[in-house]
């Protein structure tokens, strides 16, 4: 899969952890979500969580995009960064289960291979 695939399929996953994380807060009730959002329920355990993990996903971000866009600007071959962009994607989709189910240490290591992928980016540009 080349590098710009799997950045689209990053800023899907984004997508997605934004849609979950704005319906599990309004309950998955079409009449709150489609409202103007004035008074928005507290949140419950799984909505908090949902949140957490797309503000974390939304913090990595700009380091995963800027490798992106600077692997695909100086490097003639992207093959090493598209290895780390696609370990990043991998681990970034298990990272949402793994917050929401609340296990210990899980998703720290989860995160810390994702950043693993970050830095299989970095190389290259070394």
């Amino acid at each position: 899969m080349s590098l710009p695939h799997i950045t689209l399929l990053v800023l899907a996953l984004y997508m997605v952890q934004i849609f979950l994380q704005e319906t599990t807060r309004y309950r998955f009730s079409l009449r709150l979500i489609i409202g103007n959002r004035d008074n928005p329920p507290s949140p419950s355990l799984l909505a908090a969580r949902f949140d957490r993990a797309k503000n974390n996903l939304l913090e990595a971000l700009p380091f995963f995009l800027g490798l992106t866009f600077l692997n695909m600007i100086i490097r003639e071959d992207t093959t090493v960064a598209a290895t780390g962009a696609l370990v990043f994607l991998l681990a970034r989709i298990v990272y949402v289960p793994a917050y929401l189910s609340g296990v210990p240490w899980v998703r720290s290591l989860i995160w810390l291979v994702a950043n693993a992928g970050l830095l299989i980016m970095v190389w290259p540009l070394i």
